[in-house]
């Protein structure tokens, strides 16, 4: 059982502001971090940013924060810097076992001396549709995935910007969503993403490449598999986003094929275990965004992020069934616009991020262990 926390976190200071908010992340220390798009904040939300100042209100946060548990701000920083290559549309944040911090990107971007193929219309930091981004052809800026210290210390960079050859390729990502590390094995596994149709996995500490695969544990494949149909045959691919591969405390490695509506589950070496289709009718931009397990040893419960339904359903690892779900759409606590990524501290409360124009992130307490009254809980309020 949840309840939203309305007073998490505390306002920013500095008359600072946030865009697309795109991870969440909770460290050893419940300290959550979060990762959100300074470009996507509109030009009347930050008048203070011209010159001259058109405004005192607002500015940018920096891209990436970190609160404690009390909902004080107690780090920031993030941005372009020497030796690395930002992304131009972050996305996804995550806090190793180590404390390390990883950031995934999905700008497409310019191509060097020319505009950017397949993207019309979109500016920087603005996410790819499918269309965009299946097939081999077209300039993928953010290639790459970024590791750096708690205090924002550059470490490493697997892939380098723009060099993506495909889902084939070993060296370089492809717009890639999220990233988890496996502290028994110091593995990181990949989530690749918005431009790729995989699951690949690198040496955490030198970058090695170990192994990668597509759907049902096939070599992946970068045809063009059209829009989805909920009545077709399921799709021997992943589509476009692949968009997590969240590992289990049992080995399992859970694969969000968001468009795709579906959940494969595989073993460490890419063996394919199990799926569930989730609101499988849902189109567009599709219902299985994020996953976040259960603080338990056992983990038996999945909290899974549908941000085009606007909810977050609670399955039962053992089986994939839905128990319950809370969440609608709106913009008070409790409620959301476009919940793109969830995470859960050692107390087992959830927190959410919003991408589009929610743009906030959000606390609902766990308040215990209790009978399913209804499959649909809509907004958690607190109770008096």
């Amino acid at each position: 059982m949840f309840e939203v926390d309305p007073l998490w976190p505390k306002p920013l200071p500095n008359h600072w502001i946030l865009g697309m908010t795109i991870g969440v992340s909770a460290d050893a220390q419940d300290h959550i971090w979060i990762i959100h798009r300074q470009q996507t904040l509109e030009p009347k939300e930050v008048y203070a940013t011209t010159d001259p100042p058109g405004s005192s209100c607002c500015l940018p946060a920096p891209p990436v924060l970190e609160y404690d548990q009390a909902g004080n701000l107690i780090g920031h920083w993030g941005g372009k810097g020497q030796g690395y290559e930002w992304p131009d549309s972050n996305h996804g944040i995550t806090v190793d076992y180590k404390g390390n911090v990883w950031i995934g990107g999905n700008g497409r971007g310019m191509p060097p001396g020319g505009a950017a193929r397949g993207g019309a219309g979109r500016g920087q930091g603005a996410a790819p549709d499918e269309s965009q981004t299946s097939g081999t052809l077209g300039y993928f800026h953010d290639s790459m995935i970024m590791k750096f210290t708690q205090d924002g210390k550059f470490v490493m960079q697997i892939g380098k910007v723009g060099a993506s050859k495909g889902s084939n390729d070993v060296e370089n990502l492809r717009l890639p969503a999220k990233i988890f590390v496996d502290k028994n094995t110091n593995e990181v596994y990949v989530a690749d993403g918005y431009g790729n149709h995989r699951v690949i996995v690198y040496d955490a500490d030198t970058g090695k490449y170990k192994r990668h695969w597509g759907a049902y544990g096939n070599k992946p494949d970068d045809t063009n598999l059209g829009p989805y149909n909920p009545d077709a045959p399921p799709a021997q691919q992943f589509r476009n986003p692949v968009h997590c591969a969240e590992l289990a405390n049992d080995g399992l490695l859970y694969v969000c094929d968001r468009v795709n509506d579906r959940i494969q589950v595989f073993k460490k070496d890419g063996t394919f275990v199990k799926e569930v289709f989730i609101a499988k009718r849902t189109l567009g931009d599709g219902s299985v965004w994020d996953i976040a397990f259960s603080k338990d040893p056992q983990q038996k419960y999945i909290y899974l992020a549908d941000g085009a339904n606007e909810k977050v359903y609670v399955m039962l690892r053992a089986t994939l069934e839905i128990l319950t779900s809370f969440g609608d759409g709106g913009r008070q606590p409790g409620q959301f616009y476009a919940v793109h990524s969830i995470a859960t501290d050692s107390k087992g409360n959830i927190y959410t991020t919003e991408t589009y124009r929610g743009q906030r992130v959000q606390r609902f307490l766990y308040k215990g262990l209790g009978s399913v009254t209804k499959p649909d809980q809509g907004t958690v309020w607190p109770k008096k």
